[in-house]
Order: structure tokens, then sequence, then C-alpha cells
């Protein structure tokens, strides 16, 4: 019964994105040219093959910046908890030394492994 509210404006949210969606695909201009069709790659003209491999590398600086982003985003909540309950401070301060310790093992691993090296 709580979630009535919810689920209505979820219900509103779906519908208008589905109707602009339609009237935009029914009344939208369709003049489709050769220059339209062409892929667009950051305003330089396309060269080759689209195709090529990327070193994987990439993908796991990219996972490993998400990793501690992520990780990252937990700091704002403590900092509101530990201010309005100061009663428990010291639990909370613990709690968050042991995460900080293990994202710093996490970090210290992945430093030893050699994953941010560019050779």
């Amino acid at each position: 019964m709580d979630y009535i509210p919810v689920l209505i404006l979820m219900l509103v949210g779906l519908v208008v994105g589905g109707a602009v969606l339609l009237l935009t695909s029914l009344l939208g201009p369709k003049l489709p040219n050769r220059k339209k069709n062409q892929p667009f790659e950051c305003g330089v003209p396309p060269i080759g093959d689209a195709r090529h491999r990327f070193s994987v590398r990439f993908y796991l600086v990219a996972i490993l910046f998400l990793l501690f982003d992520v990780e990252a985003v937990f700091f704002f909540p403590w900092a509101v908890v530990y201010k309005k309950y100061l009663s428990i401070n010291a639990f909370i301060l613990v709690e968050m030394a042991f995460f900080v310790a293990i994202l710093l093992l996490g970090y210290f691993y992945v430093v030893r492994k050699g994953a941010l090296e560019w050779e």
C-alpha cells in the first residue's frame, strides 16, 4: 500500500517516455543522406575498421576505477551517520577503519600485481 505512489510515478514516467519516443519517430524530420549515415567519431573522419583489438589493460583500469570510485561513495553516508549518532562514534569509526584497511589491501595487491603499469 505504501508503494502505490512510487508505482504510479514509474507508470507515468514510462508513459511519458514512450509517448515522446513515439511522437518523435512519427513527427520528426526524415531526410536521410549519405553524409548523415556515416559513423561519427569525435569530428575526425573514420579511418580503417572499427573492430580492432584493445589491450586488456584498458578494461582492467576501467574496472579498477569503477571499483575504487564506487567504494569512495560509501564515505559520504558514513560522514553523515558519524556526525548524527555521537553515542556510537567509536563503533562507526572502527568499522570505517576496517573498510579503509580492506580497500588499501586491495589497492596494494593491484599495485603489486602490476595492474596499473603501462609498458
